[in-house]
């Protein structure tokens, strides 16, 4: 019996030892399952934290978006703008910088108002990148980043065309959305003094550094003997005194810079200001103060040339061609993407349903502006920068076919072509008190040889993407049909009223003198038409 029961029991010892087997790779796998699942959970919960940390960076800094301060000013109420996007400062800028943008930095600084605006670089080169470019506001904006601009970072601009401003008030509200400015002084106003009475009317001018005796940093003698003269500020309008004091033509160019070398010599003049047309550089104006005041230091310098363009708005064609237009905004979409009509056409556009049924009223014109200098004028920007359109196209005032003004192609029906400047002409309409109550602007989408005299030939054309310019004795004519060749004067009432018409309004290109580059025209406005007269040429 002993000997069965032993036997059946080692009979059965097998299948137990399959069983515990079996259960033994159960709790394995068991034990593997809830290794991935901690696994998983720790992937997971490290991708929350991340995502976390994101949230929470994004949260902090969406508070900050859009914010603006001053910086490099002598004041807390002065300086270059900067606005921070993404985490980041940047800086704005100056193309199509005027009283409105400063207006409404100034208001989200929380200061009363604007004293002025500032180009160039006034107060120092920027060593950040830009945020915005070609800012347009309407004046009414509570912060800059509500304007119409370029898309975020989107610029053509180096670091001497930073927009600044001073603002009218040393005493500031408790501003809504802004810091502190970077440099914080006593609150006084900074005065700019006539050269000639600080520093002697006697003032010598010499070039030095260049490679040719027509480049190189500007040196002055002044009654503290000879020296530099600071960057800040220093533009083409200085430069073309500089050249005509020096008896070397014409500004070529202009550089706030320190390639030419200088830094080591003493400052005798800083943040020279001139309007272009004085004989001698005693006649600028400057800070009495002979410093550098930013934190990058450079010393002006120019290129001067014997030949240059000299453009002109003739005032006979423009006072002829003027009338009044209304369009439905369907019409107008693509001249909506350039930035051609009112503030209030945008925000229709945002608010209506049916925005594309309401009509504006342009004041419409032709612009012909004819070279009168001893050299072609030619975009500063180079051909393979230019910039490529898909919407915009108009007809011929003679026939009903796309004119060669733009390179056009057909691709989906939509016509294409390129601009070789951003911004070619501005049209102003001003009240009697000088303010800007409507406003349009042009992008130069060709420069071209339309008309010559004189025995000039035509050398520029824009059919088949190619060279543009106005050359001298020829006109380059901007007819009354095409877009853009307006002002929106829809929100306009009726009265008295002044329009200018601007050429190379910013100065970016080079010329003999900018004093024939805008046309000062009175103007009659009623609800039913539009009368331009007494017109005559200024400065921009």
């Amino acid at each position: 019996m002993v000997t069965a029961a032993t036997s059946s029991y080692r009979g059965r010892r097998p299948a137990a030892e399959i069983l515990m087997a079996i259960f033994m790779l159960v709790l394995g796998l068991l034990s593997i399952l809830e290794q991935t699942v901690d696994c998983r959970r720790a992937v997971k919960h490290r991708h929350h934290w991340k995502a976390n940390l994101i949230k929470n960076y994004l949260k902090n800094h969406k508070s900050l978006e859009g914010m603006v301060r001053l910086v490099d000013g002598e004041t807390e109420y002065e300086g270059n703008v900067e606005i921070m996007h993404l985490g980041k400062w940047g800086a704005i800028c100056d193309d199509e910088w005027d009283a409105r943008e400063g207006q409404v930095v100034c208001r989200q600084l929380g200061y009363n108002g604007t004293s002025r605006v500032t180009h160039n670089s006034h107060f120092g080169q920027t060593a950040r990148k830009y945020w915005l470019d070609n800012t347009q506001c309407g004046g009414q904006e509570m912060e800059i980043s509500e304007c119409r601009f370029d898309s975020w970072g989107e610029n053509d601009c180096d670091p001497s065309e930073a927009a600044g401003v001073v603002c009218g008030s040393p005493e500031p509200e408790k501003p809504k959305y802004s810091v502190p400015a970077v440099t914080v002084s006593a609150k006084k106003v900074i005065r700019k003094y006539r050269i000639k009475d600080t520093s002697g009317s006697d003032i010598e001018l010499r070039l030095a550094g260049g490679r040719t005796s027509e480049e190189g940093r500007v040196e002055a003698k002044t009654n503290d003997g000879w020296g530099v003269i600071c960057g800040d500020g220093f533009g083409v309008l200085e430069a073309l005194v500089v050249c005509r004091s020096i008896g070397l033509g014409y500004a070529a160019a202009a550089f706030q810079t320190d390639k030419f070398g200088g830094l080591d010599l003493p400052v005798v003049l800083s943040t020279v200001e001139c309007a272009g047309n004085e004989s001698s550089l005693a006649g600028c104006y400057h800070q009495h103060k002979a410093t550098c005041s930013t934190r990058k230091e450079t010393v002006a310098a120019v290129v001067c040339a014997r030949e240059m363009a000299d453009l002109a708005v003739n005032v006979d064609e423009l006072i002829r061609s003027a009338y009044l237009e209304d369009r439905q905004m369907y019409f107008l979409q693509c001249a909506m993407e350039e930035n051609c009509l009112a503030s209030s056409a945008y925000q229709l556009r945002r608010d209506e349903i049916d925005w594309h049924l309401i009509t504006r009223r342009l004041l419409r014109f032709t612009a012909k502006i004819t070279n009168v200098g001893t050299a072609p004028f030619r975009p500063a920007v180079p051909k393979h920068l230019w910039q490529f359109h898909q919407c915009h196209m108009y007809l011929s005032k003679h026939a009903n076919t796309l004119s060669h003004r733009h390179r056009v192609l057909r691709v989906g029906q939509k016509p294409m072509h390129y601009h070789s400047m951003e911004v070619f002409a501005t049209f102003d309409v001003l009240d009697g008190g000088g303010m800007k109550v409507a406003e349009g602007h042009k992008a130069s989408f060709c420069l071209e040889d339309n008309q010559c005299t004189d025995g000039a030939k035509p050398a520029f054309a824009c059919a088949d993407y190619g060279d543009q310019g106005i050359s001298v004795n020829c006109s380059d004519i901007y007819r009354h049909n095409i877009d853009c060749q307006w002002v929106d004067v829809t929100d306009l009432n009726p009265g008295l009223y002044t329009l200018k018409v601007s050429v190379n309004p910013e100065h970016k290109i080079p010329e003999m003198t900018y004093a024939n580059n805008a046309a000062v025209c009175s103007m009659f406005y009623s609800e039913t038409f539009v009368k331009i007269h007494d017109c005559v040429l200024q400065n921009p």
